[in-house]
């Protein structure tokens, strides 16, 4: 089931993906790198009409980020520029150089240059202008400077210019002892192998505050939106310790030191993070000027608050449940309604994993719009359906709550609400066995466009949502024997969200159950085993039954009677129906294995009334089939043929391909059985039918590689040919059948009593 994202409902430095950071006491300084960008905005003036229209779109574009970004190396500033306009990299190269080996007084005259582009009646540049208040912030921090801090920078654009020097001399070096084609090879290898971003982020100093803002709200963007593309946890948390050094009272940075910290499953530092970002937010005071008297206690209360979201995502659920209580008494003490829907929404998630909490959850969506909260209402209803789905609720009272919040998402443009929400139909549709409406959704997210605008040309394709859906295509297509497919979604999936990413769980648990079901096919149990332990760390409730289905399939039923009684009472306390019932189920094969046929229908018919209560169609369709195999023993088959009817059109039209293959071959099963009080012709002609029908299961049973049943089928159409006299489809029937069994000999179960 798709789940609702628990760290969506507050994160106070984030709206939009954007980091709302305000730095203390770091000032804007002039830089060797910033003098060689007013360089490039001197020279930009200069070339004027001689510039292209397409050159100076180029450079318009490149501008912010340069202005915006962190300190960089000026020959990557010179590449960068030179990639937009050769002739304009030249000449801002010539004079840096020019202003490097010359005299201080040629900085001093720069500098005083730099005033002329706002005079006249059309200046080159506004005054209000991104570009024009870049120059007055430089033109004031220079001005600012005593001789002493003059001639340091004047030594350090010395120093800067130098270093590119000596590179280019270790570049030139290299190429006298490489040919050209080589060196071109080793260019673009280095291109490749050095990712831009972290170079560009890199600082060695302080960071100026638009830089140290801008660093963070893309860091924090893409976290949220791409996290393949934002820095990795080590490099990330060594600039932001980079950027602590230099004001340890910046809180947003402890903030994204948190998100950081979370990607990678780190309790300690998390907290430690998180604990420290509102003890600077107190101590800077930035809280109070905004809100006055109120901001120690909302810092103190929200403090609380995403202390026990923390303690939740860990499983703390004891310390959570302590944190947010202290947030209630806060909220409560200065009356701050917001925070108290938000301490309701966490109360429910808390309450949600002991007990049902359903009037608390509609009390708290009500609470919610009277207060204009459409974000909380949002996941409030949408929490909501995912519980009602569990209680066996109507698709159709579900999909109605569901487009209602779904205008809520799309009169706030609440794109990554509009994700969830249809990532939750996708599994709704899968819950009740309706794989063609959720592949439909699925196909639906996938395929439309975020409308949240994301920052350095990221879109919001890298949420939760997108991997939920993404797993369950895997498994539908596997499901389908399209394995080649499902691989190719899987490699997209870990391409999208590697193993140190936090949604990476959701691909490797659906990629080792696929894993598992092909190895069960092929009849490869001691291979299939190897993928329990994985699955077990991953959920333990499905590791469990799948040991079980192990243990059975080798025979071992006692163990597998054991492992299975004791999963259906776990499964029963905690109120997981869809595995009570498949667990139901296999002990009811259990039971037609050790020849106990009469036991097993009371079993079937617990299962047939739990799913049938529960609305779970395709269960209830599987449970009807296992009930007609236990007619077929006891020796009804018309009767079990009669209620086939009944089960077979959803499986047919939403079912797995093994699973119609078993109910075709269960068809063809019923049809011989009942013709043996047929009169001849009668019978042949029912005999000619249940072949027909094994055809289609053996199709489908090869489109899987499901050997052992693809033996059964074989045997059994090899042993009617034998009987309608065709002598030469029962030769090569046999023959097949004697190739798949030395391929894989057979357990000693008797045909009649294996139906799945």
């Amino acid at each position: 089931m798709a789940s609702v994202h628990e760290s969506l409902y507050f994160n106070p430095m984030m709206t939009n993906g954007v980091v709302h950071a305000n730095v203390f006491g770091i000032k804007d300084c002039v830089t060797p790198y910033k003098m060689a960008l007013l360089v490039l905005l001197s020279e930009l003036g200069r070339a004027g009409a001689q510039l292209s229209l397409l050159e100076r779109r180029r450079l318009n574009r490149l501008l912010l980020p340069l202005l915006q970004g962190p300190d960089m190396t000026l020959s990557r500033l010179h590449k960068a520029i030179e990639e937009s306009c050769p002739n304009l990299a030249n000449s801002v190269q010539i004079r840096i150089k020019l202003m490097a080996e010359g005299e201080l007084k040629d900085m001093e005259q720069f500098f005083d240059d730099l005033s002329d582009s706002f005079t006249g009646t059309e200046p080159e540049v506004h005054k209000t202008s991104v570009v024009g208040l870049f120059l007055r912030h430089m033109i004031l921090a220079y001005n600012k400077l005593s001789f002493s801090q003059v001639y340091k920078l004047y030594t350090a654009l010395q120093q800067y210019y130098q270093n590119d020097e000596k590179k280019t001399g270790i570049d030139e070096t290299d190429m006298e002892l490489t040919n050209t084609e080589e060196l071109e090879g080793k260019m673009e290898k280095e291109e490749l192998d050095v990712p831009l971003r972290e170079e560009e982020i890199s600082c060695s100093g302080p960071l100026s505050q638009k830089q140290a803002e801008y660093f963070l709200s893309q860091q924090a963007s893409l976290l949220k939106n791409d996290e393949t593309k934002a820095l990795t946890p080590a490099f990330l948390q060594k600039e932001l310790n980079n950027l602590l050094k230099f004001n340890p009272d910046f809180a947003e940075a402890h903030y994204l030191s948190y998100l950081n910290s979370l990607r990678v499953q780190d309790v300690f530092s998390s907290t430690h993070s998180l604990l420290h970002y509102f003890d600077r937010l107190i101590l800077t005071g930035a809280e109070s000027k905004s809100n006055g008297d109120e901001g120690y206690g909302r810092s103190l209360r929200y403090a609380a608050l995403n202390l026990a979201a923390l303690h939740c995502r860990f499983g703390h659920y004891q310390q959570a449940e302590l944190a947010l209580q202290e947030a209630i008494r806060i909220a409560q003490e200065s009356n701050d309604h917001v925070c108290l829907q938000h301490c309701l929404s966490w109360l429910y998630i808390l309450e949600q994993k002991r007990s049902d909490s359903c009037v608390l959850l509609e009390h708290s969506v009500k609470k919610a719009v009277h207060f204009g909260l459409p974000y909380l209402a949002s996941l409030g209803i949408q929490s909501l359906v995912q519980q009602r789905a569990f209680a066996g609720k109507t698709a159709n009272k579900l999909m109605d709550a569901l487009k209602d919040s779904d205008l809520l998402h799309w009169k706030h443009s609440l794109s990554e609400l509009i994700d969830i929400s249809i990532a939750q139909k996708t599994a709704i549709w899968r819950l009740y066995g309706r794989s063609t409406m959720a592949l439909q959704q699925a196909q639906m997210l996938l395929s439309m466009n975020s409308l949240e605008a994301v920052n350095v040309g990221v879109q919001q394709n890298n949420t939760e949502s997108f991997a939920v859906v993404l797993c369950h295509l895997a498994e539908l297509h596997a499901e389908q024997g399209c394995f080649a497919a499902a691989s190719e979604i899987l490699k997209h999936l870990k391409e999208r969200f590697p193993p140190s990413s936090q949604h990476a769980q959701l691909w490797m648990l659906f990629d080792q159950k696929i894993q598992f079901d092909r190895a069960m096919n092929d009849g490869k149990y001691h291979v299939a085993d190897s993928f329990v332990a994985g699955i077990t760390a991953l959920n333990s409730i499905e590791g469990v039954y799948r040991k079980a289905i192990v243990l059975k399939a080798q025979n071992q039923m006692s163990e597998a009677h054991k492992l299975l009684q004791k999963l259906l009472i776990h499964c029963q306390n905690i109120k997981n129906t869809e595995m009570v019932i498949s667990v139901l189920l296999s002990i009811a094969e259990l039971y037609w294995r050790s020849s106990c046929h009469t036991i097993a229908l009371p079993v079937l018919l617990q299962a047939l009334a739990l799913s049938r209560e529960y609305r779970l169609q395709y269960l209830a369709s599987e449970t009807v089939l296992n009930l007609a195999f236990s007619q077929l023993i006891l020796g009804i088959p018309e009767q079990a043929l009669s209620i086939l009817h009944m089960a077979i059109e959803p499986i047919l039209a939403h079912g797995a391909v093994l699973d119609k293959g078993c109910a075709m071959f269960l068809v063809a099963k019923c049809q011989v059985a009942s013709a043996a009080s047929y009169s001849p012709p009668k019978k042949a002609e029912a005999l000619e039918s249940a072949i027909l029908n094994l055809n289609e299961a053996k199709t489908y049973f090869a489109k899987v590689d499901c050997k052992e049943q693809l033996r059964d089928v074989l045997y059994f159409q090899a042993r009617l040919f034998h009987t309608l006299g065709k002598i030469q489809e029962r030769n090569k029937c046999a023959m097949l059948f004697r190739q798949v069994h030395q391929e894989l000999p057979a357990h000693g179960v008797p045909l009649i009593n294996a139906f799945k």
